[in-house]
């Protein structure tokens, strides 16, 4: 059962908290009502106590009738009935004593305390969660700050290149293809081709003319343009539209602009001071003349020479005058105290683009500090009002039976309401109410929401934690983020050293502190870290669980939310046994759905809880437990609510990987070697949405290199041979060993070990000769060039074509698997289930059997391996 600190998580932390801290607040009150009933049933028995010892004062006060008559058996029946009621009078007067004592102190006490401690508790979180809020509109101000000044950057980058660039370095580059000249067309390419200005052509030499004659008639000046600067031998629009009207005997003004958009397109004039290079009739619009224009008209070029501030002194006496230059005079002229007083406004942009970068990243940190340290604080004080609140319903219990005792204890005639009290004292079940409480009000498991620092040019940088799954991928250059590849192989290096099946089922069911967690975390947060000296430092639950939180903080679930109404609508509908290879194939068309990257990362896991699963033994109550632990890790809804909080659809999907792995990923590789057969068609895999847009431009222009270097980004080749080596880090020490294949068909009733415990001889001869084979992995021995294959090593072939000899026992991987078999310390505790009734799962000659009677274009396929990209 789920407790306090999985089931009251919303993204703003706020509700779901508010919902809890209403529930027990609802608590307090019922603690109160709890004291007011015991309140008003001590003053009723105090009142009815008075009220029957008035009776005998009453009595006496007649002076004749029974005292008369001492010796009479009337006035003893008199006497009898007065001393009951005097003594009803001391019974319900020491039943409201009892009770005050037994119950009102000691629970109002308790109760006052009670309501402190949840009155603390909310005030402290509600202390956490408004500075992260402040911390998290400061990073969205500072990362508003930072794009704009980013944008402003390139916007003057663009101005800057229409404005100085010349026409040959401003114009795009056409690929020229190769020619053949024949000789008599040698002499024709060497006269200049003829330039169409308007609807006209003009030679050379009329060109000549005709440009000489337009720079001496036209009015020339320089204009001056803020920022950019001055532009010299400039003329406005309308200035040559009136000359082209009366030489070039233009009929309309539109036929004069197309005749300077003619100029401006043969690089003759550019626009100054505007985007673009549109010619139009204006007074506000300048066009500079380039220098092509002087050189077809034969004209040299105007230009100013930089005139350059010499000193107050003649050149004879600027040697011995005392008087400075002007120009080291206004050097070391800052009125202003400026830090930067001869900086450019371009480099002042970038400076403060930098400066906004710095300021932002920082706030990120602060606010990844921050939330982190809010999730520690939330998930002790949620285990903390779990506890108080089973004590609150304990106490109410134990208030019950007191009040009950106080009762029974001096009044036996009320014995049927005692015993309807104890009735419904039997009644209260705490743990059940408290099961009640978390089934109807929970908001949300335990999701972080990380806020990860997003670069404006689109790069993803050594942040791992937080950061999408394919750009982390694409950013290590393997199909699986070496960050999921190093833990899966230290744990594996470090099952063997572990004593017992128990020790190594337990490291996934540990409850992690989440402070150690995120100690962790924090470290291997930068990708440049080295993990394999970083993990040895730490409890290996420890790193189990960094994991786990690393797929819990994924921008999207490891089998994507998009696809989890479908799996909604697949467990809902086939609940029958024999709708079972239905939705087995469903689910293979729906994770097939799913992106590479996923796919690949998926299969890595499944891969290591399946393998562990079946080499210890584990049972099914471990499984299930595993399972519950992994569910948000694997699938999780777009957006929780209370419909989606209490479905068991991740659940079921797990169990269904567990028992049906090579089946669905099999299939998975047999559509992967269809879409890579197909690349280039439009059968082909495509590419997943990218819902950033920070870089549009640049994302746009990239991928049109891309599709025109190649049609599609390289997938691993298909290859018949499917085979995985050990993997050795260079001590010596053996990798745990893959039993990816079924035992041989024994009775594993009559057969007890763990799950490193070497087999004999004898027990290697009975039924199967085939034996569990060891994946292996590069002889490199590089933690992070592990290899993640959905190919199963029973149906590897050689390099000759014929099938793998399966008969290498496990006990011939390495002598340290002999020395650390647990058979003599914990034997007969954990039998292996048989897996003969196990589906998908078969020997090791069944399977080579069906291998050889598929066809073998059914068998070719693509690896689904964690391998460097190239796209």
């Amino acid at each position: 059962m789920p407790g306090f600190a999985d089931s009251f998580w919303t993204p703003d932390y706020t509700t779901g908290l508010e919902v809890l801290y209403g529930k027990l607040l609802q608590g307090v009150t019922e603690n109160q009502q709890i004291l007011t009933i015991t309140n008003m049933r001590v003053a009723a028995e105090e009142l009815y106590s008075s009220k029957i010892g008035d009776i005998a004062p009453a009595l006496d006060r007649f002076s004749s009738g029974f005292t008369k008559d001492e010796g009479a058996s009337v006035r003893k029946a008199y006497d009898g009935i007065r001393g009951e009621m005097m003594e009803t009078a001391k019974n319900h007067l020491k039943i409201a004593s009892n009770i005050r004592e037994l119950v009102i102190i000691p629970f109002g006490r308790w109760c006052d305390e009670h309501a402190a401690r949840i009155q603390n508790s909310h005030d402290d979180l509600q202390a956490h969660i408004k500075d992260h809020a402040k911390q998290a509109e400061l990073v969205k101000k500072l990362r508003s700050q930072y794009f704009n000044k980013c944008r402003l950057v390139e916007d003057l980058e663009e101005e800057n290149k229409l404005a100085f660039q010349s026409p040959e370095t401003s114009s795009p580059k056409v690929k020229q293809t190769p020619k053949i000249v024949l000789p008599d067309e040698q002499e024709a390419e060497d006269e200049p081709e003829p330039v169409e200005l308007g609807d006209k052509l003009y030679t050379h030499d009329e060109l000549k003319k005709l440009l000489a004659h337009m720079l001496e008639n036209i009015k020339i000046s320089d204009v001056k343009v803020p920022i950019l600067g001055k532009y010299q031998n400039t003329s406005i629009g309308m200035d040559i539209v009136e000359y082209v009207q009366k030489n070039l005997n233009a009929s309309s003004v539109s036929y004069a602009e197309r005749v300077g958009q003619d100029l401006v397109n043969n690089g003759f004039l550019r626009l100054v001071g505007n985007m673009g290079n549109i010619f139009a009739n204006s007074s506000r619009m300048n066009y500079q003349w380039r220098s092509k224009a002087f050189t077809v008209a034969g004209l040299p070029e105007k230009k100013k020479p930089l005139i350059r501030v010499s000193s107050v002194g003649t050149s004879e006496d600027s040697s011995d005058s005392p008087v400075s230059t002007v120009s080291e005079i206004l050097a070391g002229w800052n009125p202003l105290n400026n830090p930067y007083p001869n900086e450019t406004p371009a480099e002042k942009l970038r400076r403060e683009a930098r400066e906004a970068d710095e300021r932002y990243k920082s706030a990120v940190k602060k606010l990844d500090y921050m939330r982190c340290k809010l999730e520690e604080a939330v998930i002790d004080h949620l285990r903390f009002m779990e506890r108080c609140e089973l004590d609150r319903l304990k106490a109410i219990k134990s208030v019950v039976l007191d009040f009950s005792g106080a009762i029974s204890n001096v009044i036996p005639g009320l014995k049927s309401i005692v015993d309807n009290m104890m009735l419904y004292q039997e009644t209260i079940q705490p743990l059940g109410d408290l099961r009640y409480l978390l089934e109807n009000y929970r908001t949300g498991g335990f999701v972080p929401r990380v806020q990860a620092y997003e670069n404006y040019y689109g790069s993803v940088g050594n942040q791992t934690f937080g950061v999408d799954l394919e750009a982390r991928a694409r950013a290590d250059r393997k199909r699986v983020p070496i960050v999921v590849t190093t833990i899966l192989t230290f744990l594996d290096n470090q099952y063997p050293e572990l004593e017992g099946d128990e020790a190594r089922r337990a490291i996934w069911l540990y409850d992690v502190p989440l402070g150690a967690t995120h100690h962790l975390r924090n470290i291997i947060n930068d990708s440049n870290v080295d993990y394999r000296e970083v993990f040895p430092r730490y409890e290996i639950p420890i790193v189990a669980s960094v994991l786990k939180l690393y797929l819990l903080e994924l921008p999207d679930s490891l089998v994507s939310s998009q696809v989890y109404e479908i799996i909604k609508t697949v467990y809902s509908t086939t609940t029958d046994e024999t709708t079972q290879e239905g939705r087995i194939k469903v689910l293979q068309s729906t994770l097939g759905q799913l992106r590479l990257n996923n796919i690949a990362t998926l299969d890595a896991v499944m891969t290591h809880f399946t393998r562990l699963i079946d080499l210890t033994s584990a049972d099914e109550t471990y499984v299930s437990a595993l399972a519950q632990s992994l569910a948000p890790c694997i699938l999780r809804p777009r957006v929780e609510n209370s419909l989606t909080v209490n479905e068991r659809h991740s659940y079921r999907l797990i169990r269904d990987l567990f028992n049906h792995k090579d089946s669905i990923f099999g299939e998975l590789k047999r559509n992967s070697n269809v879409n890579a057969l197909a690349v280039g068609s439009a059968q082909a895999r495509p590419r997943a949405i990218s819902s950033d847009e920070s870089n549009r431009r640049a994302a746009m222009e990239a991928r049109h290199r891309a599709i025109a270097s190649r049609a599609h980004a390289a997938s691993p080749a298909p290859s018949t041979r499917h085979r995985r080596d050990r993997s050795t880090d260079g001590s010596g020490s053996t990798r745990f060993p893959i039993n990816v294949g079924s035992p041989p068909a024994v009775d594993r009733r009559q057969q007890v070990r763990q799950s490193l415990e070497v087999p004999d001889s004898s027990e290697g001869n009975q039924g199967s000769t085939q034996q569990p084979l060891p994946i292996e992995l590069p002889a490199n021995g590089s933690a992070e060039s592990a290899q993640v294959s959905v190919t199963a090593a029973l149906l590897s072939d050689g390099s000759d074509g014929s099938p793998t000899p399966t008969g290498t026992p496990v006990a011939e991987i390495g002598d340290p698997v002999i020395k650390r078999n647990s058979l003599n310390r914990s034997a007969g505790r954990y039998s292996r289930k048989p897996t003969a009734g196990r589906p998908g799962v078969g020997t090791a000659a069944d399977a080579i059997g069906k291998r050889n009677s598929i066809p073998d274009a059914e068998l070719t396929g693509v690896r689904l391996e964690d391998k460097p990209m190239d796209d």
